[in-house]
C-alpha cells in the first residue's frame, strides 16, 4: 500500500467550527497529514489561537456559517493566501443547551420545545452546511476538484434512546430534543444530493457520523451511553482523527455519497 495515499501535503483545508472539542482535533489531524489548515469559527480571536497552535503556515479566520457574505469574504481571504481550496470539513453545529439543569427535563420535552431553538439549529446545522458547500465548493469546481466532508451523527441514523438520559434514580434528567437528530439526518441526505450533483466534476462529498464523545458528562450518562456501544465506552476526542484524514485524502478516492459511521458499534444493534 502506498502510504502517500493518506498524505495531504500541499492541500488547503478549511474546517468550520474549528474551536470546538472535535473541531480542534480535525484541524490537528489534517495539519499533521500535511495540509494547510484554515481554522474557521465565529470567534476570530479563538480561531487565530487554534491556527497559531498548529503553526505559522496555517490561517485563523472568523466565519458566520449562516451568512453568505461572511463566507464569501473567507473564501476570498483563503484564495488570496493559498490560491486554492481542496478540503472542506463542515463541522460547525449547535446542540441544544438549557440554561437551568433543574428545568431541562421539562423544557427539552417535545411538547414544550421552542420553535426558536428548532430554527436556530436548522440555520446552523443545515443551512450552514448548504452555504459553506455552495461557497467553498464553487471554488473547488473552478479548480477541478476537491473533497467535502459533512459531520453528521449517529442520531442522524437512529432515533435517540431517551433512556440514557435517566439518572441513577430513574428520573428523566433531560430529553434529547428533536432539532439535533433531524438536522443531522438532513445533513446525510444533503451529502447524497451533492455527491450526485458534483460527481462528474471530481468533487467528492461524504459524511462522517461520529458517536458521543466523553467530555465531563455526568457519570450516570457516561455509563448509560457506554452500555449501548459494542466497545463499552464513549469516544475519546482523538477517535475521529484517522477518519477525517481518510475522507480528505486520496485513500478514499473512490468514495462519494457515503456515510462513514465511527460510533463504537452504537448503531450495529
Amino acid at each position: 500500500m502506498d502510504k502517500n495515499m493518506f498524505s495531504l501535503k500541499g492541500k488547503v483545508a478549511i474546517v468550520t467550527g474549528a474551536c470546538g472539542l472535535i473541531g480542534k482535533e480535525h484541524c490537528s489531524a489534517l495539519a499533521e497529514a500535511g495540509a494547510f489548515v484554515v481554522t474557521a469559527d465565529i470567534n476570530k480571536e479563538q480561531s487565530e489561537k487554534v491556527a497559531a497552535e498548529l503553526g505559522s503556515e496555517h490561517l485563523g479566520i472568523a466565519v458566520d456559517v449562516t451568512s453568505k457574505d461572511s463566507l464569501n469574504a473567507a473564501k476570498d481571504a483563503i484564495l488570496k493566501k493559498y490560491g486554492r481550496i481542496d478540503i472542506l470539513v463542515n463541522n460547525a453545529a449547535i446542540n441544544d443547551m438549557f440554561e437551568n439543569p433543574l428545568l431541562a427535563g421539562t423544557q427539552s420535552m417535545f411538547e414544550n420545545y421552542p420553535l426558536e431553538m428548532w430554527n436556530k439549529s436548522w440555520n446552523v446545522n443545515v443551512s450552514g452546511v448548504f452555504l459553506c458547500s455552495q461557497v467553498f465548493g464553487t471554488a473547488m469546481l473552478e479548480q477541478g476538484g476537491g473533497s467535502i466532508i459533512n459531520i453528521a451523527s449517529t442520531y442522524g441514523i437512529v432515533a435517540p434512546d431517551q433512556n440514557i438520559y435517566k439518572n441513577e434514580k430513574g428520573e428523566q434528567a433531560f430529553y434529547k430534543s428533536p432539532a439535533y437528530p433531524v438536522t443531522k439526518s438532513a445533513v446525510i441526505g444533503f451529502t447524497k444530493f451533492l455527491a450526485s450533483y458534483w460527481g462528474k466534476k471530481n468533487i467528492r462529498v461524504n459524511t462522517l457520523s461520529p458517536g458521543g464523545v466523553e467530555n465531563s458528562q455526568d457519570e450516570f450518562f457516561k455509563s448509560n451511553y457506554s452500555n449501548k456501544t459494542l466497545l463499552n465506552r464513549m469516544a475519546s476526542k482523538e477517535d475521529y482523527r484517522g477518519a477525517i484524514v481518510f475522507l480528505a485524502s486520496d485513500a478514499s478516492g473512490y468514495m462519494t455519497g457515503a456515510n462513514l459511521v465511527v460510533d463504537g458499534g452504537w448503531t450495529a444493534i
